[in-house]
């Protein structure tokens, strides 16, 4: 028999772990019989595609991995693969259908079952069953399951399976009412042992120009409202001789990177040091790993850990979501935020670890102007990224129970975002979802970081700076259009004259036109720049004299090209010291050159290496 694993991403790049953990966990038990295939797509594909893929196929049984983003394309396939297949049997699982199991299969008649819960052990069995049992699977009348059928399906605990018999319901004691839904729940599956799944990343070329998603613990300690995690009040970890075994395998192929699915990775403080302890002495100079971590829970001991690292060897989510003490207690997150920030403020001082700190707006007890202090908080500690989330009502947790207590509205369909609460209209949410376009395109993009350390202090306050800035844009229709990075800049620009005060401009055009050059050396010059066409033999001289000093690497391992390195680099003066700037805000008017090589760029943030010197009456001479 075929069964199918279907997973739909959100995005190419994306991998679905759960369908390889399954997969892999059955392989494992050698089941007779069953042959196993994984399909991958995203929903940016046509239904219509996926569809024939799948029926080309022709397998027994198709699966879905079901989440908030795939949910309302999965039902649409699912629905048109009945029609075209009435006889394939079609399962679904993942936490989109698991929590309101009954009710997903009485409104999506194309489905015939849901597994609860952790899918290893009980995919496994169902094969088995399939296997043993070929009419439940097989045949295009679904009567065929019979009352001995449901019985045996009823000791396996983690299914909800439609009962086709009324027969069946009613001997078995179920009442009237119950009978009528004919479906069966055996509730969730038990909770897995960690370290009997086994590992996915077999063969890595399955995974090319894939993140690749690395799972050592489930389970939570914390209890937030809003989070699925919380359901789970167990947490269980994969063994560390396991996990060290595993990190082997990722740097030995020397993956890019490898993103850990853990809720809380340190929450276990002593296993989280002997893991960063482990990629610390073993680090392959290229592998990068991210970590879902309280900060709060940091110590001395990570911090001299952290110290050691590659820049780029780690980066660490960090999920504040509010500093409103009232918004915190109400969705039961336990946090000290002052040494949360304390130890935001070392990590960054280290220079060597990308930090992304998260925020939720929607939750209790935030209004407008909270959340913009909220805001304000989180960005005065530099964070490389500042996430503004949105909340989202998920099916089994404490915040859906708790909608009417505060008023929250939220969408009917997935991702059942926020619309507004007690004390946020939908009026501003609108205004928070401009406010995150433009710290999404401008702040977190990395790529205007000194134009906005210029310009944000002369407005009231960093969130006041993106509400206005969100406000121009959309009223110029900008956020209808694609902008080129240029462009971008020039609507940056564009903004900034029109509110800030008391301002040089020269000075601004000098970061912003540095700010541009340290990440990409644009092709379109910008007409705000000054010409330079009057320096431009003299610069070309300094490639073929001055290679020593611009370029010691390829110089010292013979392999500089004065011609191939200009191509690769670009070179720019400047009326002020942008380095003394960058260090300490300081102003300072001098005439700098400065070199930008591509070849060579920061791992954390993508900028190119730079080398400046003083423009000398002499010329060529750095």
């Amino acid at each position: 028999m075929r069964f199918l694993l279907c997973g739909i991403n959100a995005k190419y790049i994306h991998s679905n772990l759960a369908i390889f953990s399954l997969k892999a966990y059955a392989d494992r038990k050698k089941i007779p019989g069953a042959e196993i295939i994984l399909k991958e797509y995203t929903i940016n594909n046509y239904v219509e595609d996926i569809l024939q893929d799948l029926y080309e196929t022709k397998a027994d049984v198709v699966i879905f991995s079901c989440y908030i983003w795939n949910i309302s394309f999965v039902r649409e396939l699912a629905a048109e693969l009945k029609k075209v297949s009435p006889a394939v049997k079609i399962w679904a699982g993942g936490p989109e259908v698991s929590y309101a199991a009954n009710k997903f299969l009485e409104q999506n008649p194309a489905f015939d079952l849901i597994m609860q819960g952790e899918g290893e052990e009980v995919f496994s069995e169902l094969i088995r069953f399939a296997l043993e049992d070929k009419p439940f699977v097989g045949e295009e009348n679904t009567n065929s399951t019979n009352y001995m059928d449901m019985l045996k399906l009823q000791k396996l605990q983690g299914i909800a399976i439609r009962d086709f018999s009324e027969k069946s319901a009613l001997e078995i004691g179920e009442s009237s009412m119950e009978s009528k839904s004919k479906i069966i729940n055996t509730g969730f599956a038990a909770l897995m042992n960690m370290d009997t799944i086994p590992f996915v990343y077999e063969d890595f070329h399955l995974f090319e120009h894939k993140i690749l998603y690395y799972e050592t613990s489930r389970g939570c300690p914390f209890r937030c409202s809003y989070c699925l995690s919380s359901v789970d009040k167990t947490v269980r970890f994969r063994s560390l001789e396991l996990v060290k075994k595993e990190l082997d395998a990722f740097l030995a192929a020397k993956v890019p990177q490898v993103k850990f699915v853990d809720r809380t990775f340190n929450c276990n403080r002593q296993r989280a040091i002997d893991i960063w302890s482990y990629l610390v002495e073993h680090d392959n100079g290229i592998t990068n790993f991210h970590f879902e971590i309280s900060s709060d829970l940091l110590g001395e001991e990570e911090l001299e850990l952290f110290a050691k690292m590659r820049p780029g060897l780690i980066q660490l989510e960090i999920g504040v979501q509010s500093t409103n003490g009232e918004t915190v207690d109400a969705i039961h997150r336990h946090m000290d935020l002052d040494k949360l920030f304390h130890y935001v403020d070392r990590v960054h001082k280290l220079g060597n670890i990308h930090q992304h700190l998260d925020l939720i707006a929607g939750l209790p007890y935030e209004d407008y102007e909270s959340f913009g202090k909220s805001f304000n908080d989180l960005y005065a500690h530099e964070p490389d990224q500042l996430q503004l989330g949105f909340l989202k009502v998920l099916k089994g947790t404490v915040m859906e129970e708790e909608v009417k207590k505060y008023d929250i509205i939220y969408r009917n369909q997935s991702p059942y975002e926020v619309l507004g609460t007690k004390w946020l209209s939908y009026d501003e949410i609108i205004l928070l979802k401009g406010v995150e376009e433009l710290v999404e395109l401008y702040y977190n993009s990395g790529q205007y970081a000194l134009t906005l350390k210029y310009a944000v202090p002369f407005f009231e306050s960093p969130f006041r700076f993106y509400e206005m800035f969100s406000a121009s844009y959309r009223k110029k229709g900008y956020h209808k259009l694609n902008h080129n990075r240029l462009e971008k800049y020039n609507i940056l620009r564009e903004f900034l004259r029109e509110h800030m005060q008391e301002v040089r401009w020269n000075i601004l055009d000098e970061i912003m036109l540095y700010d541009m050059y340290l990440r990409e050396n644009v092709k379109g010059r910008p007409v705000w720049a000054k010409d330079t066409a009057k320096y431009k033999k003299e610069w070309k001289m300094l490639y073929r004299e001055q290679g020593e000093k611009l370029f010691p690497e390829e110089v010292q391992a013979g392999t500089y090209d004065s011609k191939k390195a200009a191509n690769q680099s670009h070179i720019e003066l400047f009326e002020i010291d942008i380095k003394q700037f960058e260090e300490n805000g300081t102003i300072v008017e001098k005439r700098v050159c400065c070199l930008f090589d591509y070849n060579k760029r920061n791992p954390l943030n993508r900028a190119a290496r730079t080398v400046e010197w003083n423009v000398s009456p002499q010329k060529g001479k750095i």
